[in-house]
């Protein structure tokens, strides 16, 4: 008879957004009249910057003719994307990326949730809470972990974010083996300093551990004294995972583009202690697992670091920063602390009560969707995550709509 995975077992009810469009949606049906304005999930809602438009229906009439008709494109991404990638990111801002260490994806998730795979099942994760629940589920998927208990599961160490040390994580108290950051950080909008990402990369070449640094939302960083890679920290090379998306900087949410940075230095080691280059694996496992991303969209894409795209992207991200301001002037006069909104676009905020219930409070009272920190972990308990995700006017009206409710 055909077995399942067990390990999907252990994980807790659905997945977090799912939870969160079932309760949006019976409220809706209950109250067809009203307008629901959403700033839970991370999705933009303006369009695609006018230069990746062209870019995308140029791309889209070449493939319209036999003679620049393109098919399987390179696993890694075509050479024009990812030397435009390394240029652009990475080299022009002093870190040493070349292009054959960037990997092209359909996105950060799936690029963070999979990295996993190319790891024994018995190393000890460490994981930041609150969190972005892919990093969880995913190990917990992949049997690294025990049942859950009291919101954690057993065999995970948990980097705790809290008022105290502005929800970024302190080192861990034992050696770990793989560690997740992700900064500016999904839920909260902390962002760590050089001097606190530093201490990160040490401890990791000391304990010759690996980090997974997610670093979709890097194009939010105003603050030029603030780390937009990780590969700017020393020595972060050998032990550093760089994750970037489109999706965020560019709107590409529902086109679908990302990339994975894996330095040839990066290693990992064998049961025996022999080094492996990481390079190699996440290539192997990248060439066999994944077909590439369309030929439209890698050149739409491209698009983005063109001088118009840049331009329109900036707009784009301030516009959006814009929003993320207002969110917060707005629940702080409110006598609500927040974090973040300034160099990300999540606002995380104290609601000096239960998740779910700010949550439902808001839903039921104001029409408004927010996210409940709880979903992110334990450490999420009390907060609730507003994105600016939205049109400027809804996020006015939005604030209108709380202010009334609170």
């Amino acid at each position: 008879m055909i077995k399942i995975n067990e390990n999907y077992h252990k994980l807790q009810a659905s997945y977090l957004f799912s939870d969160i469009a079932k309760r949006v949606a019976a409220h809706q049906a209950s109250n067809p009249q009203q307008t629901i304005i959403k700033l839970g999930i991370g999705d933009v809602t303006r369009a695609l910057p006018a230069a990746c438009i062209k870019a995308f229906h140029a791309a889209v009439d070449e493939m319209a003719n036999d003679c620049s008709f393109r098919g399987y494109g390179p696993e890694q991404g075509y050479d024009f994307l990812r030397e435009a990638i390394a240029r652009e990111d990475y080299q022009a801002r002093g870190t040493n990326i070349e292009a054959d260490e960037i990997f092209v994806s359909d996105g950060a998730k799936c690029d963070s949730g999979n990295f996993q795979e190319i790891f024994s099942t018995d190393i000890t994760v460490a994981i930041p809470d609150p969190v972005y629940p892919v990093y969880v589920d995913t190990n917990v998927m992949a049997g690294r972990t025990g049942e859950a208990r009291d919101s954690r599961y057993e065999g995970l160490v948990y980097l705790d974010g809290n008022k105290q040390n502005g929800f970024i994580p302190d080192l861990p108290n034992e050696p770990v083996d793989l560690i997740y950051l992700c900064f500016p950080n999904n839920p909260t909008g902390a962002m760590a300093s050089k001097e606190q990402l530093q201490k990160w990369v040490d401890f990791a070449r000391e304990n010759k551990a690996l980090i997974l640094y997610d670093a979709a939302y890097e194009a939010f960083v105003q603050d030029q004294t603030l780390p937009r890679s990780i590969y700017q920290i020393t020595g972060a090379r050998e032990v550093a995972i760089e994750f970037r998306s489109f999706s965020k900087t560019a709107g590409f949410t529902g086109t679908r583009c990302a990339f994975t940075v894996v330095p040839k230095e990066c290693m990992a080691y064998t049961g025996g202690g022999d080094k492996v280059p990481v390079h190699s694996l996440w290539n192997r496992r990248h060439t066999t697992k994944f077909n590439s991303v369309s030929y439209p969209v890698q050149r739409t894409a491209q698009a983005v670091y063109s001088p118009e795209g840049k331009g329109q992207v900036k707009e784009l991200i301030s516009y959006y920063l814009n929003n993320a301001k207002h969110i917060r002037q707005q629940m702080e006069s409110l006598g609500y602390e927040c974090i973040g909104g300034e160099n990300s676009p999540y606002i995380w905020i104290d609601g000096r009560t239960d998740s779910w219930e700010f949550f439902d409070r808001l839903l039921n009272k104001a029409g408004v969707v927010c996210t409940p920190g709880a979903g992110f972990g334990k450490c999420g308990e009390g907060y609730i995550r507003i994105s600016a995700f939205n049109s400027l006017e809804n996020v006015q009206q939005a604030m209108v709509r709380i202010r009334k409710a609170l």
